[in-house]
């Protein structure tokens, strides 16, 4: 009887005993449903849209890098992939590689999309990066002798603007409408100097320095390469149409994080950015 009476206590404890337990998973994972996830609990990016922007490197992707953190706020996640040859940006773009590109300005764009069949559009206006006339040998414009060699961009529309910056500084001129932001040596109607033009692919341009007298190149290429945009014997002026833009496919301009991008580009903290970093080889252009 006093066995019995045992044996029946111990199941009575083991039954307690299991639903215990029972009722302690129960709730633990119920409060584990409630529990931030890990992106959650860091105030992280669940839910966040992500947005893959193509560039160059300088200055196009640290002025991207500056609004990581604001779009990041507001539900986009930057993603900034860099491109060394800039001529896959448009490429990358048009196969859907990235969401947008930003390197160009609307005279190269102009230049190639038709030749290409892009169908582009362009969403704002970033940056003018002036560019400028650099040498090794010379320190000022009048040094330009006869016969110099001007290294100048061999693209339609950099080598225009080039021609056209040293055109405004009296030292070639081209003929009457050219309208089409392209010219090449043949368009020069003038050259008192009789200077001679290498044209040259625009990256190569500050490594051909020293067996040049001189070289047009653009900002950016000159921020690449550690040279000094001060050094520059002269350069366009801020009043430039060549801004750096971003490209999206035609129709994408509507999307939102598109929107929220142009938005941070063009806030007055990069703005503020833009003008402590570059100084004068880089131009706000809002």
């Amino acid at each position: 009887m006093k066995r019995k009476k045992i044996k029946s206590i111990t199941v009575v404890a083991l039954m307690l005993t299991l639903a215990i337990l029972a009722a302690g998973c129960s709730s633990g994972n119920k409060d584990k449903g409630n529990e931030p996830g890990p992106s959650e609990a860091a105030g992280g990016n669940k839910g966040n849209v992500t947005l893959k922007v193509g560039s160059a490197a300088v200055p196009h992707a640290e002025i991207l890098n500056q609004v990581k953190a604001s779009l990041k706020e507001k539900g986009v996640d930057l993603e900034v992939v860099v491109f060394d040859d800039e001529g896959q940006l448009n490429p990358a773009l048009h196969e859907k590689q990235i969401d947008a590109n930003f390197f160009q300005h609307v005279p190269y764009l102009d230049s190639i999309k038709g030749e290409k069949g892009y169908d582009f559009a362009v969403t704002t206006k970033v940056h003018v990066e002036p560019i400028g006339f650099y040498s090794d040998k010379l320190k000022s414009k009048d040094e330009i002798k006869e016969g110099a060699k001007i290294g100048i961009p061999n693209n339609p529309s950099n080598e225009y603007r080039a021609l056209v910056l040293l055109q405004e500084q009296g030292l070639i001129k081209l003929r009457d409408g050219l309208t089409t932001y392209e010219a090449t040596p043949k368009d020069i109607i003038d050259n008192p100097l009789k200077l001679e033009f290498i044209e040259a692919d625009s990256a190569t341009l500050p490594r051909a320095l020293p067996d040049l007298d001189g070289a047009i190149i653009n900002t950016n290429l000159i921020l690449e390469a550690k040279i000094d945009p001060e050094s520059a014997l002269f350069r366009e002026n801020a009043n430039s149409p060549y801004a750096n833009i971003i490209v999206v496919r035609k129709g994408d301009e509507n999307r939102d994080e598109i929107k929220k991008l142009d938005e941070a580009l063009t806030s007055p903290e990069v703005k503020k950015f833009i003008e402590e970093k570059y100084g004068v080889a880089v131009v706000p252009a809002f």
